[in-house]
């Protein structure tokens, strides 16, 4: 038995003494391993096999042409790595907290807390920047990355009465993400969600210290580390897979397309306020749908009247019926001063049935705040109709209802009728005046008129402004015309501010039976000039 011990000790004792004396080495006696200031010598002092062995540190725009140089961005990260490096390190203590508070109590964890926490001195450099002209709404980037800093984080484990410390220093990372920012909004930041993807296997090195030893320094582990640690971020990453960061709430109207039209027809009104010196009032109603920053629409003024009817027929486009909600408004106009407010109601949409004609009889409020004690007085009532028509999925006649509680059915054979035309004028190419050339856009649909912004001195002008059509039948028998026209600046004679660029005139039938297209037209009266327009036809 007394062997049997013996050689039982023997075989433990002697595997725990080697690991004990080895970290003890690392510990005081190993070479400390940090990453040094680099020493900057001139190329003409290298040979050439020097010179071949630097090959791989060229930055890509020396290389790669269509690589840009930005200097510019590395001498700004440069002057703000300080307090950048403060701020985010602020950043990481208040997200990692949670995660370690959760761990306190278990395993005999009494605290765990940052002894240091710092990204060193020397913050990350761009080598380059690619950038992709796409024709959606997107913008693409690759910015290739080497990041070589002198960071220094240590965590402090209190177990029972022991405490444990483990460090991360020098880590040095080399990776070239592809970014993309889309879709692009006319909402700040102007784009609604940030993607991100790994056009290479990324380089990950660091250091790593366990009580004080360099665990890094154990043959072969540092090597097998490094590599698997590159692995599995490449598989999670690495293009085409990718993570998406979301900027925008979804619930944003720049981040939704339409889904359908409201149809609203104010119909009359009772027992109105008497606002005037004469015991009556002058009413008409104001109505907008949340979410949108389109100016409100308006009502005919009833003048003298406490019980008015209109019978005036509105429509709205709607992007989400289960959260948007129509605002009416009425007021006593007034000639002078500014209009009474005479009382107002909301609908939300989601009370609506798709394609049901829904009546409601609403009893005006003082405000929507619930405690409003002005809210008991007798203001009258507003009868209005709603009718929600959803665009068809498709382009032939089955549709898709939804009940507003997720479930999902269809509804085929829905006689055509009218829908949502939208244009978007994204850019022009090639256009010049004669006597100067700031190009805006010009749409005309219908007796509508429709313009883009003004671009100065430009020869290729890009609008992305989207214009919305409501219409009651299917224009395919219609054309609408499109033209860019320059802009004189400051005070001219009228017959000379303005001079003709070019024009288009595009059939809607295709649009109307592919649902969408997306090209770019040659412009009559211009010698290379072309205008690039998405249209997409939606129908209720």
């Amino acid at each position: 038995m007394g062997l049997v011990g013996g050689l039982l000790g023997f075989g433990v004792g002697l595997p725990l003494g080697i690991a004990v004396a080895y970290l003890v080495h690392l510990r005081f006696f190993a070479p400390r391993r940090r990453l040094q200031d680099p020493i900057i010598r001139p190329l003409r002092d290298l040979d050439s096999e020097t010179l071949q062995t630097t090959i791989p540190d060229i930055p890509l725009w020396v290389k790669c042409p269509d690589y840009e140089r930005v200097d510019w961005i590395n001498k700004f990260i440069f002057d703000m790595w300080p307090f950048l490096d403060k701020a985010i390190c602020n950043t990481i203590r208040s997200v990692i907290r949670p995660t370690f508070d959760q761990y306190v109590g278990q395993y005999g964890i009494k605290s765990i807390e940052f002894g240091h926490l710092t990204l060193g001195a020397l913050p990350p450099t761009f080598q380059g920047i690619k950038v992709y002209e796409m024709r959606e709404k997107e913008l693409v980037i690759e910015p290739v990355i080497r990041w070589a800093s002198i960071a220094n984080v240590i965590v402090k484990v209190k177990v029972h009465s022991f405490q444990v410390s483990a460090q991360l220093l020098d880590l040095h990372i080399m990776l070239t993400p592809r970014v993309t920012l889309k879709p692009l909004v006319p909402s700040f930041p102007c784009f609604a969600n940030l993607c991100v993807s790994l056009m290479e296997k990324p380089h990950i090195d660091f250091g790593f210290k366990l009580l004080g030893g360099d665990v890094m320094a154990i043959p072969g582990l540092h090597r097998f580390v490094r590599e698997k640690i590159s692995k599995q971020i490449a598989n999670l990453y690495h293009w085409p897979k990718l993570i998406q960061i979301p900027i925008l709430d979804e619930a944003s109207g720049a981040t939704k397309k339409p889904v359908g039209i409201l149809h609203v027809k104010v119909i009359r009104a009772m027992n109105l306020l008497k606002m005037d010196l004469l015991g009556k009032s002058d009413p008409y109603v104001k109505l907008r749908l949340s979410g949108e920053k389109l100016p409100s629409k308006k009502t005919s003024i009833k003048m003298s009247n406490l019980n008015p009817e209109w019978n005036e027929h509105f429509r709205f486009i709607v992007k989400d019926p289960e959260t948007q909600i129509l605002e009416l408004r009425m007021f006593d106009w007034e000639k002078v001063k500014m209009h009474d407010k005479l009382g107002m109601q909301v609908v939300p949409l989601r009370l609506l049935t798709p394609y049901e004609s829904k009546l409601f009889t609403l009893d005006l409020l003082k405000s929507m705040d619930p405690n409003d004690p002005h809210n008991k007085k007798n203001r009258g009532k507003l009868v209005v109709e709603l009718t929600f028509d959803p665009f068809r999925d498709d382009s032939n006649s089955t549709i898709l209802m939804s009940d507003g509680e997720g479930n999902v059915s269809v509804k085929r054979d829905v006689p055509p009728s009218g829908g949502l035309l939208l244009v978007s004028v994204e850019n022009a190419e090639d256009v010049e005046g004669k006597r100067h050339t700031n190009p805006y856009a010009v749409v005309h649909f219908r007796g509508e008129r429709k313009e883009t912004k003004i671009i100065k001195k430009t020869r290729d002008p890009r609008w992305n402004e989207e214009f919305q059509f409501m219409v009651d039948e299917a224009p395919v028998d219609d054309k609408i015309h499109i033209e860019v026209v320059s802009k004189r600046r400051g005070l001219r004679l009228p017959f000379r501010n303005k001079e003709s660029l070019g024009h288009v005139d595009i059939n809607l039938v295709d649009v109307v039976n592919n649902g969408r297209i997306n090209e770019k037209y040659h412009l009559i009266n211009s010698r290379n000039g072309m205008v690039h327009v998405e249209m997409k036809w939606s129908t209720v």
